[in-house]
């Protein structure tokens, strides 16, 4: 990557790249606790529980595009515009998933955190793609705001998860064999 306008790049996307393997295999540990402490279907998983994994996946995604030696610009563009147009259509999948009837209700926090801010993170992440060969450095810092807000949703929806769990429900609630 020397002479590399993705050279002074390299430790951020180690560090990003990294803690969004990381973070991955925590939410294993989430889904886990969630799996033996409440009730909840797979639909809820499909609409707040696997999307977090997912973000965190695409954060080493691309963190190992930006990370790899491209011998030009339009390959990482093509690669960073793909990853994007996937979180995108995944996003709209998940917005569909979230408007349908489960346990449990989305309130306007797990809109903003499940559906608007994803979709603002994978569009900036496709506006860095398509801009990147003629405003290489701009785009380079679009992308890295879009991995960190990426990582942020991620690290947040866990968060929710979790305090949801062991502060807002209750052991055994919502399971029709426990009354």
């Amino acid at each position: 990557m020397q002479g590399s306008p993705l050279a002074p790049w390299e430790s951020f996307y180690v560090i990003a790249g990294s803690s969004g393997a990381a973070l991955t295999g925590l939410q294993f540990v989430v889904m886990t606790l969630a799996a033996e402490r409440a009730n909840a279907s797979n639909r809820e998983i499909e609409a707040f529980g696997t999307p977090t994994v997912v973000h965190f996946s695409a954060v080493l995604l691309i963190s190992g595009i930006l990370s790899a030696p491209w011998p030009t610009e339009t390959g990482i563009a093509i690669a960073l515009d793909a990853c994007a147009v996937l979180g995108i259509g995944y996003t709209a999948l998940v917005i569909r998933r979230a408007t349908r009837r489960m346990g449990y209700k989305p309130v306007l926090e797990d809109w903003l955190w499940h559906c608007v801010f994803p979709l603002m993170a994978y569009v900036a992440l496709l506006a860095g793609g398509v801009e990147l060969e003629p405003h290489t450095i701009i785009s380079l810092f679009i992308v890295a705001g879009a991995v960190l807000l990426l990582l942020f949703i991620g690290i947040h929806n866990s968060w929710d998860t979790v305090t949801y769990l062991v502060l807002v429900r209750p052991r055994g609630e919502g399971d029709p064999s426990k009354e």
